[in-house]
């Protein structure tokens, strides 16, 4: 086998103390060991509160949590470090946030009794917390990943605005607002969604290309190596018809 010179990927972990339920912290580790395999090293940062965004930062990670989190995180992700992680995704970082941090990537996000909480602006969506909870299997068919499966549990309802291009659409499950047929949305390379679970390791086809537009963004290339994904195939195929057997 052939072995490849040693490269490096930096992984920014969002509030990862704070902001980490119903398994996300599986995307960072799915991130890791995928990129090891292919003799990548990643160096991982808990960026929490108080710190500023780095400028090397190749991809960034930003899982759930619940509205009092939310709260606190919202005030800290404001001015300079907004506008940080925002050029940051303009200049080529990659980006993956499920739930809070999906909502948080709006414009705002309205919970239940409470003022409504500022969001970064990179994507134009606003979140209200809505009167019913979405708990289930998701099946998400997308035109760049084809079927992604992961697991949602939220009770936001997001609202894209015109002209902002959604994750794909829902074949099982919910999605942004059990209304439109849409789940989660993307901008240049970061994806926010409701899919936890954790949503890579179920979903290797994202996770490279995740990979690949982190190593595009250090080394303006995004090629990386195939792996021998047999068996990761066939769990992902498994969880996509459990999935589609519970509608």
């Amino acid at each position: 086998m052939t072995v490849e010179p040693s490269r490096k990927l930096v992984v920014g972990w969002l509030y990862g103390t704070k902001m980490n339920i119903y398994g996300d912290r599986g995307n960072v580790l799915a991130i890791t060991r995928r990129a090891e395999w292919r003799n990548i090293e990643v160096e991982v940062r808990d960026l929490g509160f108080g710190q500023s965004i780095p400028p090397d930062i190749d991809i960034f990670f930003w899982g759930g949590g619940q509205d009092q989190e939310q709260a606190a995180v919202a005030r800290d992700m404001q001015g300079e470090k907004a506008e940080a992680l925002r050029n940051a995704v303009e200049d080529g970082a990659a980006m993956l946030a499920i739930c809070g941090g999906y909502q948080l990537l709006g414009h705002e996000y309205h919970p239940h009794d409470s003022d409504p909480l500022p969001g970064v602006g990179l994507f134009d969506a606003t979140s209200v917390a809505g009167p019913e909870r979405f708990i289930g299997n998701v099946v998400v068919n997308t035109a760049r990943w084809g079927s992604l499966v992961g697991f949602e549990n939220h009770s936001g309802l997001t609202h894209l605005g015109d002209g902002v291009e959604a994750l794909g659409t829902v074949e099982v499950g919910r999605g942004n607002n059990g209304q439109d047929g849409t789940e989660g949305a993307v901008y240049r390379n970061a994806i926010g969604c409701y899919l936890h679970g954790a949503l890579l390791p179920k979903n290797p086809v994202l996770t490279d290309w995740l990979i690949g537009a982190g190593m595009a963004h250090r080394y303006g290339e995004s090629g990386v190596r195939s792996l021998n994904d047999d068996l990761e195939h066939r769990a992902h195929t498994t969880a996509v018809g459990r999935a589609r057997a519970t509608r």
